[in-house]
Order: C-alpha cells, then sequence, then structure tokens
C-alpha cells in the first residue's frame, strides 16, 4: 500500500477535495502492493497538493521527434502537412524511431503530470511495419510506467489496408481484452481517421467495422478551420454532418479540436453522446480558433483536454495547456474556473477514453495521481492553491507521480529511467539518419 502524508490539500474530483487535518493521511492501493518490492511505501506530501493523474486525451507522439522544425511555425495547413511529410521521409519512419519518440513524449508527459497518454499514429509510409511501430510505443510506456492509449490513425491510407493493420495491431497488442484494454490498464488500442479533411467514407466506415468488432473506441479530429473548409468543397456538407452520415456520433466517439461548431452541432453531438477533446496549445498557433468549452459543457457533452503533436505543440505539457485554456476561455464563450479546468485535464479527457477508473480519487480508482509542491516562491500570497496550481507558476512540475499505486517520478525525476538518456538517444537516432 502506498501511503501519502501531510498534504495540504487532495483534489478527489471536481466536486471533492480534503484540506488540512483531512489531508494528513491518503492511502492507495493494498495492502502488500508497494512499488519497489517492499510491502509498504510512504510519500511525504508537505507543502503539496494531491491531485488525480492528468489524462492527455490527444497526442502524436511521433511529433516528439520534430519540433520547431523550419517552416512549421505560423503557417497554414496546406504548407505545414508537405513540410512535416518531408521531414518524415528525410528520416524513416519504422519501430526504431516510434520508440524512441515515444519513450521521450511518455517521459515529458510523466514528469510533467501526465499518467495517461492517447497517442494517435497517423504516419504509415507504404510497406512500413504497423505492427512493429504499435508494438514499440507500446512498450515505451510500459518501459516507463505510464498508461498508454494506442490510436491506430489513417491519413490518406488506402481504407482497406488501414482496416487490416489496425486489426492487426489490436490482435497483436489486446486481442480480445474488454474494450481494447489490457488486463493491467496499461495499454489500450482504439482507432481513428485523421478527419474528413484527409480520409473518405469507406476509411470511416472500415475501421469502424475494425472497432464494432474488437469492442474499440474511435477517435477523430473535427472542425479545425482546414476541416471545415475542405469538407464544403469536397462534399458540401460540414465535417459534422459527414461524421453523422458515416456513422461516427456515437457514446464510442470523441473528437478533437472542435474550434467552429455552430449551436445546432453541438445540440446534434449532445444527443448523439459523442464526446470531445479541447487541445488550445496546438489550436491557437496553428490559427484554428478556440473551441467552444463552456457551451459544450453545457450541452451536457464530455469534454477533455489534449496537448495534440510536436509539429503543432512543441510541448507535451498537459498542466500548460490547462492553464492556457484557462486563459482563453473568455474568447469563446464564458470564463470557466480552474477546479472546472482541472477537471477536464483529467476525468474529462478519462470519460472519452471510456476509463471511468482514471481521472479520480474515488473509491475504485486506478490509484494514478500527482503531488504539486506549492510551497515556493511562486505561489507565495496565492489565496486559493488549487486554483494557483493553473494560474502560479507556468511550466509547473509535479514532485511525485504515481500510477496505479506505483511511485513513477519521485523528486522530480524519473524513478527508473534518466530523462537525459532518453533525449541522447533519440537526438542520436535523428542525427545519424539526418
Amino acid at each position: 500500500m502506498l501511503t501519502i502524508h501531510d498534504a495540504s490539500h487532495i483534489v478527489i474530483d471536481a466536486e471533492t477535495e480534503r484540506t488540512a487535518d483531512d489531508a494528513s493521511r491518503f492511502e492507495v492501493g493494498s495492502p502488500g502492493a508497494g512499488s519497489d518490492g517492499h510491502p509498504d511505501e510512504h510519500l511525504d506530501a508537505r507543502g503539496g497538493i494531491v491531485t488525480p493523474g492528468l489524462v492527455n486525451a490527444h497526442h502524436h507522439l511521433l511529433q516528439t521527434a520534430f519540433r520547431t522544425l523550419p517552416g512549421t511555425r505560423g503557417v497554414p495547413m496546406r504548407e505545414w502537412l508537405p513540410t512535416m511529410a518531408a521531414a518524415y521521409a528525410e528520416v524513416g519512419i519504422d519501430p526504431e524511431l516510434a520508440g524512441a519518440a515515444a519513450r521521450v513524449g511518455v517521459a515529458e508527459g510523466l514528469l510533467n503530470g501526465v499518467t495517461t497518454v492517447a497517442d494517435h499514429h497517423l504516419t504509415w509510409p507504404a510497406g512500413c511495419d504497423s505492427v512493429g511501430i504499435a508494438e514499440a510505443t507500446a512498450a515505451a510506456g510500459r518501459e516507463l510506467g505510464g498508461r498508454l492509449v494506442f490510436v491506430r490513425g489513417a491519413a490518406r491510407d488506402d481504407p482497406e489496408k488501414a482496416a487490416a493493420s489496425a486489426d492487426a495491431i489490436a490482435e497483436a497488442l489486446v486481442a480480445d481484452a474488454p474494450g481494447g484494454v489490457s488486463a493491467d490498464g496499461l495499454l489500450q488500442v482504439a482507432v481513428g481517421p485523421a478527419g474528413v479533411h484527409s480520409d473518405g467514407e469507406a476509411t470511416f466506415r472500415l475501421l469502424g467495422e475494425v472497432a464494432a468488432r474488437r469492442g474499440l473506441r474511435r477517435r477523430t479530429q473535427a472542425n479545425e478551420q482546414v476541416d471545415v473548409v475542405i469538407a464544403l468543397e469536397k462534399y458540401g456538407k460540414r465535417p459534422i454532418a459527414l461524421l453523422d452520415d458515416w456513422g461516427w456520433l456515437a457514446p464510442d466517439v470523441t473528437l478533437a479540436h472542435l474550434c467552429g461548431v455552430t449551436d445546432d452541432e453541438i445540440a446534434l453531438l449532445a444527443e448523439r453522446g459523442v464526446t470531445a477533446t479541447h487541445a488550445p496549445g496546438c489550436d491557437l498557433p496553428m490559427g484554428w480558433g478556440v473551441a467552444p468549452v463552456a457551451a459544450l459543457r453545457a450541452a451536457g457533452i464530455a469534454v477533455g483536454l489534449g496537448t495534440s503533436g510536436g509539429g503543432s505543440n512543441d510541448a507535451g505539457h498537459l498542466l500548460a495547456d490547462a492553464r492556457l485554456a484557462l486563459q482563453v476561455a473568455p474568447l469563446a464563450g464564458p470564463p470557466i474556473e480552474a477546479r472546472s479546468i482541472l477537471s477536464i485535464a483529467s476525468e474529462g479527457s478519462a470519460q472519452g477514453l471510456g476509463r471511468g477508473e482514471l481521472g479520480h480519487l474515488r473509491p475504485g480508482s486506478a490509484g494514478d495521481l500527482c503531488i504539486w509542491d506549492v510551497s515556493g516562491v511562486a505561489d507565495a500570497g496565492v489565496a486559493d492553491p488549487v486554483a494557483g496550481l493553473l494560474w502560479a507558476s507556468p511550466g509547473r512540475r509535479p514532485r511525485h507521480v504515481v500510477v496505479g499505486g506505483r511511485v513513477v517520478v519521485r523528486d522530480y525525476e524519473l524513478v527508473d529511467h534518466d530523462e537525459r538518456e532518453l533525449a541522447s538517444a533519440l537526438n542520436g537516432l535523428l542525427a545519424a539518419r539526418r
């Protein structure tokens, strides 16, 4: 059992907190289930706040190897896409690179409080070992002790080949596991085309068939500016209408971005039980706008938070993007309070993954949590320390991170890995291939 001592606050979920004496002792797991082979383990949380582990609902881990590339900042999507494609072709996308990039991306997430990351992998060169790429990415998450959702995406791929690959990946990684989630909960498989701007009805329908047969969640991207423009030009319909026609508005579907949605579209998404992912750290620099998060939530739509990938958002720091979401919310509706944004970045994201055990610390939770030190000068004078997690100290990192009752980050360092070695390995691989 992991016992946490002397926290000043424990955030159980959006509605429940413990303070002072009630927060002095908090237990995770069962007796004899310590993380280091010891029957019990203790973490000193003095001067700290305990929160659920953050859940990054939308990432592209491969892009961790392609950050701040010339020609990818402040350019329209029609220029961004070929620039990224050329960089992928130069280096070569294979299991070795996918694994190295994923190890860095998952490590970055853990060091910033992300205990679960959903990786929407969209890059599948002709003749690539798709199962090998998925296995390397999944292995990276497991090695580091984080939870990973591998989304077999598609972007202008042959529909039948994409579906066959998705089926093979599900068989290799989770076989017949309920909901596509491994028995230990560390790995989940889902499917998802990039969006109607790149994939047609056949891709959506065939991947949907794989999902139905395997019991997998479905995810895609919708209503960025480019998505709306291309859908209208190509089909004469907006993306949400196309997704409805193609059977992709349902409770097992999560839509990322949703910057340009109308009131009628929001009502339709709510009626269909779709969940959403906000990604302001991508949407703002790409010029796509701000999703109307308050309106989505008011309609009853569960909203999560994602960073998107390194090609558009050069960091995997979900708390920083939560702060950004807090700041830009008034541009697209009423302000949203810090606790609600924190809940969006944890339990809201988990809802979109169909993972009711994640994103909270209620009884029955998976035991994923972060301890944030609020005793330094950055938090001096803060009247509300929980709100201060977002408002104060941009770039804040947790002191300790726990996944499934196991400590994976202790005193700001990975427990079982050296982050500098992970970075060096990826940089060395990129240098050797260029």
